[in-house]
């Protein structure tokens, strides 16, 4: 959490340390978000959720006073903006009168969660292949792990498999742990890439913060939209990766249980909300291509392609690929 209560904003001045974290001293910020973020950190609240919280925190209190919940609720009411940002301003506050003790008649939005759109298998080994070579092995092991950002900051030497591609992953938030499996060229890339760095078992293999990974991800994705004068790049976001192997496991199988174990789901509710997704996807969505012997099939697995059938009296087998 170094340095995260210094990131909440760029007003702050000088520094103190408490405990390994940088607490920034401020004549126009109010003690009182500092103190929330020091609640929640010994709640053991994630980095992420706790710069989010003051964010929002600090919006509420530019506009209105934090110690009125009954003021709070009208400013939000009233505002001009989404459900869902709504609701994101509900549950900081609700997390605020919880760091002081107190309760309050808290209100709901229905959310309206947009549709969840994929991106072609196409359009991000495009991004992969632009990447420098960190980035790069970043997006593939998120494609092929279907992981969060900040589940790759977690990974050490120690989680990987490097004879299997077997990866330990630790689970973020409403996600449980799991094993992932990388591709013979992933794995090699990521053989590579801990020999360059001398990295040892306990060391982590990305140490940065998610939002680093995030950042140079979207520069990486709207330089090559402007390299190539295809604004659609600009739509895929960095989690569309976990949504890509969702989608990739659910065709394979037909199951949802298999992609809510793959993408390591608490709830089976959250998995559901993929469902209209998938049932939408039609045969268009493939690369097709055939095998005339067990080299060239094996080939076309190790590419990410899956076995659909074999065409009688001919011996040829036929496989399937997401564009």
């Amino acid at each position: 959490m170094r340095g995260l209560l210094h990131q909440v904003s760029s007003s702050f001045s000088p520094k103190s340390v408490w405990d390994g974290c940088i607490i920034p001293h401020s004549t126009t910020a109010s003690p009182t978000i500092i103190n929330v973020m020091l609640w929640m950190r010994k709640e053991a609240y994630e980095d992420t959720t706790i710069k989010a919280t003051a964010k929002r925190l600090k919006h509420l209190q530019r506009n209105c006073t934090l110690a009125d919940p009954e003021v709070i609720k009208t400013f939000i009411a009233n505002k001009k903006c989404s459900n869902a940002f709504k609701e994101s301003l509900i549950e900081a506050y609700a997390i605020y009168m919880r760091s002081i003790g107190q309760t309050w008649n808290q209100p709901f939005y229905n959310r309206y969660d947009r549709p969840i759109k994929i991106p072609t298998e196409e359009k991000i080994n495009m991004l992969i292949s632009q990447a420098s070579p960190k980035m790069s092995l970043v997006l593939s092991m998120s494609k092929e792990l279907g992981t969060r950002p900040i589940e790759l900051t977690w990974l050490k030497v120690s989680d990987i498999d490097l004879e299997k591609g077997l990866v330990s992953i630790t689970g973020a938030k409403h996600t449980a742990g799991g094993i992932g499996k990388l591709r013979p060229n992933t794995l090699e890339m990521l053989k590579a890439y801990i020999t360059k760095k001398q990295l040892k078992a306990n060391e982590r293999i990305f140490p940065m913060r998610s939002e680093s990974i995030s950042e140079g991800y979207r520069r990486l994705r709207n330089k090559l939209a402007e390299k190539l004068q295809e604004p659609t790049f600009k739509n895929i976001r960095l989690y569309d990766l976990r949504h890509f192997k969702a989608s990739i496991e659910y065709h394979k199988t037909n199951s949802l249980m298999h992609v809510k174990e793959t993408l390591r789901h608490k709830d089976i509710r959250t998995t559901l909300r993929y469902i209209h997704l998938f049932e939408n996807m039609t045969s268009d969505d493939y690369h097709c291509s055939v095998a005339k012997n067990t080299q060239e099939a094996t080939k076309l697995i190790e590419n990410g392609f899956e076995y659909v059938a074999t065409v009688p009296n001919e011996n040829i087998m036929l496989f399937r690929k997401r564009k």
